[in-house]
C-alpha cells in the first residue's frame, strides 16, 4: 500500500510541474504581443488597455518581469509564448497582485508568479475582482497568496495542471493568506494540481457554494504552520475525489485534512462527496487526526478513502 501511495504522489507531481521543467533557459524575447492584430507593446498594461472591453491574447515573451496590470474590461487572454518562461517577479498593482481583474473574464496558460508580497499580507500572483477566470499550467511561488478572489456570484474559477508552492502567512490581526483563498463566487473547480511547502494558512480555502477538487496532489511533508489542506468554512456541496494528501509535522493546526462549515452557515453541505482520495501522516510523525471534520449537521458522502491508520475517518464538531 505503500508503495502504490508514493507512485501515485510522484504521478501526479509530475503532471503538475512537468511544463517548467525544459523552458526556463529560453532565450529572452521579452514584450507583449495582442495575437489576434500582431501589435506589439512593451508594457503588459498597454496591450491589456489596447483590447478595452474586447476579446484578445496577449503573447508573452520569455523573460523575467516586474511590471503588473489591471484589467477592468474585456476577455483577455494571457499566454506565455513558451510556457514556464515567462515570470511575473514581485510586481504588484493596487496593492493586491501581479494581474487584477474586474472584467468579463480572463484565462491565464503557462506563466510564473513570485515574491508578491504587501503589508496587508494579501500579495498574490492574481487577484480575480469580478468576472470568471482559467488558470492552466501555472506556478504560484514564494508569495503572500497564490490566486485571491472578492466577492462575485455570477463567476467561477478554474485551475487545471498548475503548481502552489511556499504560499501562506499568518499575521496576528491582518489574518490569514492561504495557497488559494476563494471568496463567494459560483463555483471552484481545482484539477490534476499540486499544492506543497506551504508557509501558513490554508492550502485550499473557499467560501464558493459549490466546489470540484479532483486528482490533486497536497503535499504537506515540507510545509511550515500550516492548517487545513482543504477548507471549506462556509459549507459547499460537490467533489472532493482522486487526491492525494500528506499531512505534515510542522503544523499550527493539525486537527483535521479537510473542514466543512468550521466559521459560518452559509451553504448547505447535503451530499458533499468525499471519495477515492488517498490521505496520510508523514512518516515519523507520531500524531492522530481525523481526515474529515464537519461543523454542520448536512449529511456528507464520504467513502472508498485510502486512508493512514492514524487518521480518524470523520468526525463532527
Amino acid at each position: 500500500m505503500r508503495a502504490k501511495f508514493v507512485t501515485s504522489l510522484l504521478a501526479i507531481t509530475a503532471l503538475a510541474v512537468t511544463p517548467f521543467v525544459a523552458t526556463q533557459a529560453q532565450s529572452d524575447q521579452r514584450g507583449f504581443t495582442i495575437a489576434e492584430t500582431g501589435q506589439q507593446f512593451r508594457s503588459l498594461q498597454a496591450a491589456v488597455d489596447k483590447i478595452r472591453a474586447d476579446r484578445g491574447t496577449i503573447l508573452i515573451g520569455p523573460g523575467r518581469y516586474t511590471e503588473c496590470a489591471v484589467q477592468t474590461a474585456g476577455y483577455v487572454i494571457y499566454q506565455a509564448a513558451q510556457p514556464g518562461s515567462v515570470v511575473f517577479d514581485g510586481g504588484i498593482c493596487e496593492g493586491k497582485a501581479a494581474i487584477v481583474m474586474r472584467a468579463k473574464g480572463a484565462e491565464v496558460h503557462g506563466l510564473i508568479f513570485e515574491n508578491m508580497a504587501v503589508t496587508d499580507l494579501n500579495g498574490a500572483g492574481i487577484r480575480q475582482e469580478r468576472g470568471s477566470l482559467t488558470v492552466t499550467n501555472s506556478w504560484f511561488r514564494n508569495s503572500q497568496q497564490g490566486i485571491l478572489t472578492a466577492n462575485d456570484p455570477t463567476a467561477s474559477l478554474t485551475i487545471d495542471k498548475s503548481t502552489f508552492t511556499g504560499l501562506g502567512r499568518c499575521g496576528g490581526a491582518k489574518g490569514c493568506a492561504h495557497s488559494i483563498y476563494i471568496n463567494k463566487l459560483a463555483s471552484l473547480k481545482v484539477t490534476r494540481s499540486r499544492f506543497e511547502k506551504g508557509t501558513g494558512g490554508h492550502y485550499v480555502k473557499s467560501r464558493a457554494p459549490n466546489v470540484e477538487l479532483t486528482q490533486n496532489s497536497f503535499d504537506d511533508t515540507k510545509g511550515t504552520a500550516t492548517n487545513y489542506m482543504i477548507d471549506l468554512p462556509d459549507g459547499a456541496t460537490g467533489l472532493i475525489a482522486g487526491n492525494v494528501f500528506v499531512q505534515g509535522r510542522n503544523k499550527e493546526n493539525y486537527s483535521a485534512l479537510i473542514a466543512v462549515r468550521a466559521e459560518r452557515d452559509t451553504w448547505t453541505s447535503e451530499g458533499l462527496t468525499i471519495t477515492n482520495n488517498d490521505a496520510r501522516i508523514a512518516p515519523n510523525v507520531e500524531r492522530n487526526t481525523v481526515f474529515v471534520a464537519n461543523w454542520s449537521p448536512d449529511r456528507l458522502n464520504i467513502s472508498n478513502n485510502t486512508l493512514d491508520p492514524r487518521l480518524k475517518r470523520y468526525e463532527t464538531r
